[in-house]
């Protein structure tokens, strides 16, 4: 029996792609589904991710004199803006969209990193366990953020093959209204 293997791993699997013609529209529409899932899911992570860096960057600054404020005085700032600012992308795509669950089983390097309780002992943190945390937060996101590209890119294809049949006659637009 096969171990059973990650979405993402599934979907950036060359395999995924292969042969995407000879699928039919709606395999082809569920394969897009479980791209939208995972695009939720690492958007999820990928946010709670820059929120512990914003997070762990005004502490770096409280300490180094920067800041006067608190972390409890400045997180509502914190939380709603971000350290550096407003989030150029403030509308939500999908009001109606389940968030993950944000741990798993803790095999990921997700889940150790957003799995523990961070923010109650930032302060208790000694300069150098702040570095190390930060790296350890950065890597992360890179890792996501990497995720999230190679899911974008399986995307397009997906969405290049639908367009060609639609394009092509291959498919009815008017099948789209049976299915809502």
């Amino acid at each position: 029996m096969e171990p059973r293997r990650r979405r993402i791993d599934q979907v950036t699997d060359p395999a995924y792609v292969q042969d995407l013609d000879s699928l039919s529209m709606d395999e082809l529409r569920d394969r897009r589904r479980v791209l939208d899932d995972l695009d939720t899911e690492f958007s999820f992570y990928r946010r709670m991710l820059h929120g512990r860096m914003d997070l762990l960057s005004f502490e770096m600054r409280r300490r180094s004199g920067e800041e006067t404020r608190t972390l409890i005085e400045a997180l509502p700032q914190i939380l709603a803006d971000g350290i550096d600012g407003p989030s150029r992308n403030t509308i939500p795509r999908d009001l109606s969209l389940t968030l993950p669950e944000l741990v798993g089983s803790g095999n990921r390097s997700i889940d150790r990193v957003l799995g523990d309780d961070f923010l109650t002992h930032l302060p208790s943190f000694d300069d150098g366990e702040l570095e190390g945390i930060q790296t350890m937060l950065t890597e992360a996101e890179q890792q996501v953020s990497a995720q999230r590209r190679s899911i974008y890119n399986v995307h397009d294809r997906i969405n290049e093959e639908i367009a060609r049949r639609y394009r092509d006659g291959l498919a009815d637009a008017a099948d789209l209204l049976k299915k809502q």
